[in-house]
């Protein structure tokens, strides 16, 4: 499955600490992340991240992209409510909304998704996507 992280300042520590938690789990997976996520994920996790751009230079928009094509399986944006900007959380989720793609923008949320994830919960991802 493909698995895509962005995480707004406030909560990228927060991301970093979730995905040494959840390691296991997300090594036998593909894991997608905007720039500075990624980087501080994978230096602490040693997990092969696939690198876009920053959300601030669009990366947010690339992961979109894969969106739209029914190319990611699941999406971990922890958003801190702080953040003045929230346009491109909500412009995900409803993205995730109308392709059908699990959407957590916090931990207790991604923690669900990432547990059933490890059931087998979202093997249904597959066949959606060879439906193509």
């Amino acid at each position: 499955m493909e698995i895509a992280i962005l995480a707004h300042d406030g909560k990228k520590e927060l991301m970093v600490q979730f995905c040494i938690a959840y390691c296991g789990i997300l090594a036998k997976h593909s894991v997608c992340a905007t720039n500075t996520t990624g980087r501080l994920v994978a230096e602490a996790t040693g997990l092969p991240i696939n690198l876009y751009l920053s959300c601030s230079q669009g990366g947010d928009q690339q992961i979109g992209a894969r969106i739209a094509y029914n190319e990611l399986d699941m999406v971990l944006y922890f958003s801190d409510p702080e953040e003045p900007d929230q346009k491109s959380v909500s412009e995900l989720a409803q993205l995730c909304d109308k392709y059908n793609i699990p959407f957590a923008s916090n931990v207790a949320t991604a923690e669900m998704l990432i547990l059933g994830l490890k059931r087998g919960d979202l093997d249904w991802r597959e066949i959606v996507k060879s439906g193509r």
